[in-house]
């Protein structure tokens, strides 16, 4: 009887072995371990497409040799602008997190801020870069995939793809993207429809400092605002009765070197018929500014 009760435990130690491995072990599939998605995201992209993505953890899969990384067990659950939704399982990545479907005809390939999303070895959404949500008052998303970054907008601010900034000298232009002001926070007041915040950037910098976005002499320092750390520095001008305020704030380590700049143009109030105009408000105007350039997301 002893024997026969070994032999059954035996029998039943094997079975529990072989369920751990088939399972939970190399042969398992990848087991979704929560039903909240631990982050979710909202990638602009060219040609006015999006993709919202929900990023799911999941237990990972050891490998069948010691020198494979294991399987990861996560997945995404897309939903795209052209109404499609589907879930992709994570893949093994050395950069970035990539998901694919199961005959690996669909590639989602997280890097940074931005993805790229390919069918049949083909992108089918070209310039995705993550954009942040609504901080309030900024209705408008702005996606640029050449320039390979996205912000938020007010309403009734224009964007302007082909702005060029030519204050520096020939040779010195900076190229980049403006989005002047919605022309009523002018209205009534001393303040210049043209004013604007830009976001420029500069090619083959050794060293990213707000210096290189303006004259000579302009002093740079350094900002932490909201866990960013900027290069800022400001410069004033005058000429017929009109005032000039440029505050640019440079991002240190990016290269090409990206910052943003705030342009301020407005007359001098006495020059105006008493009562015609009233001077802008420009601690408004400013906040207002520093919440677009909080939202500036930069791609890969």
């Amino acid at each position: 009887m002893k024997t026969l009760w070994w032999v059954i435990g035996i029998i039943i130690i094997i079975i529990l072995g072989w369920f751990i491995f088939s399972y939970v072990g190399v042969g398992a599939p990848p087991v979704q371990t929560s039903t909240t998605p631990i982050a979710t995201a909202t990638f602009m992209c060219d040609n006015g497409k999006n993709i919202m993505a929900a990023f799911y953890e999941g237990s990972s899969t050891p490998a069948a040799t010691p020198n494979e990384p294991p399987t990861p067990g996560g997945s995404v659950a897309l939903t795209l602008s052209d109404q499609r939704t589907m879930t992709l399982a994570q893949t093994i990545s050395a950069d970035g997190a990539r998901y694919a479907s199961a005959d690996g005809s669909i590639v989602f390939w997280n890097k940074g801020n931005g993805v790229t999303f390919t069918e049949n070895g083909q992108p089918s959404y070209t310039g995705c870069i993550s954009v942040v949500a609504d901080p309030g008052q900024l209705p408008q998303a702005y996606e640029n995939g050449t320039e390979g970054f996205s912000i938020r907008i007010p309403s009734g601010y224009t964007p302007d793809a082909t702005y060029t900034y030519q204050e520096l000298g020939p040779g010195k232009d900076i190229g980049g993207v403006k989005f002047t002001i919605d022309p009523s926070i002018a209205t009534g007041t001393n303040l210049a429809s043209d004013s604007y915040v830009s976001v420029e950037e500069i090619s083959q910098t050794a060293n990213c400092s707000a210096t290189l976005f303006l004259d000579q002499g302009a002093k740079a320092m350094t900002m932490t605002d909201i866990g960013t750390t900027y290069s800022v520095a400001s410069s004033t001008g005058a000429g017929a009765g009109n005032r000039y305020e440029e505050t640019v704030y440079a991002l240190p380590g990016t290269n090409p070197c990206v910052a943003v700049r705030y342009f301020i143009h407005y007359g001098v109030l006495e020059n105006y018929p008493a009562g015609t105009v009233q001077q802008f408000n420009e601690a408004s105007l400013l906040t207002q500014f520093d919440s677009i350039r909080r939202t500036l997301t930069i791609g890969q």
